[in-house]
């Protein structure tokens, strides 16, 4: 029987994406990334493949992914980042060796290094992060307004004022509490 892990969420923006293979960290939190393997399997999706993992480099993997959050909360709190995590983002992208590639449709990919690696990759993840944190991007961070959920993405919408990580996700649930909520005080009104 294989083991079935829960689906990755993924976004537009590769940093708080990974920040989101840990949902639900004021709840019930879900772990997208409990294995090595299931690592190499996100960052493969990712568009950042690499051939295998160790332990330790999921550690180090999940040490980014929260350094990444806090210091993303932080800024979209507009509250000074924490220095461990600043730390560990700056250590992550001095490590890697990847390289930035324009595609023939214009877009731009990395490339990791011929004997590519997790820290290559965490490198990658670790320069997206510094690029939205530092403002350098068009964008905003923001919080989800979902209780359990509040995690940390990065809003390029027109109007800048997205309330959820995912609309599918959270937006929805939270929609539908609403809904049931109002259902509800809508029966016990009518007695």
């Amino acid at each position: 029987m294989s083991v079935r892990f829960p689906d990755f969420r993924l976004g537009k923006v590769l940093a708080t994406s990974f920040t989101g293979t840990l949902s639900e960290r004021h709840g019930d939190a879900v772990e997208r990334i409990p294995t090595p393997h299931r690592l190499v399997d996100w960052l493969a999706v990712s568009g950042l493949a690499v051939e295998s993992c160790t332990t330790a480099q999921l550690v180090r993997a999940r040490e980014l992914r929260e350094a990444i959050h806090a210091a993303a909360t932080a800024a979209a709190r507009r509250d000074p980042l924490p220095e461990p995590a600043v730390q560990i983002i700056n250590d992550c992208s001095i490590q890697g060796r990847a390289a930035a590639v324009l595609t023939p449709e214009g877009d731009r990919q990395w490339r990791l290094s011929s004997t590519s690696s997790v820290e290559d990759a965490l490198g990658v993840i670790a320069a997206d992060a510094i690029s939205i944190i530092s403002g350098e991007r068009d964008g905003k961070l923001a919080l989800c307004a979902s209780p359990t959920c509040q995690a940390a993405f990065f809003d390029t919408s027109q109007s800048r004022t997205r309330r959820w990580c995912d609309m599918n996700t959270c937006g929805n649930r939270e929609k539908k509490a609403r809904f049931n909520a109002n259902s509800r005080h809508s029966a016990r009104s009518a007695k």
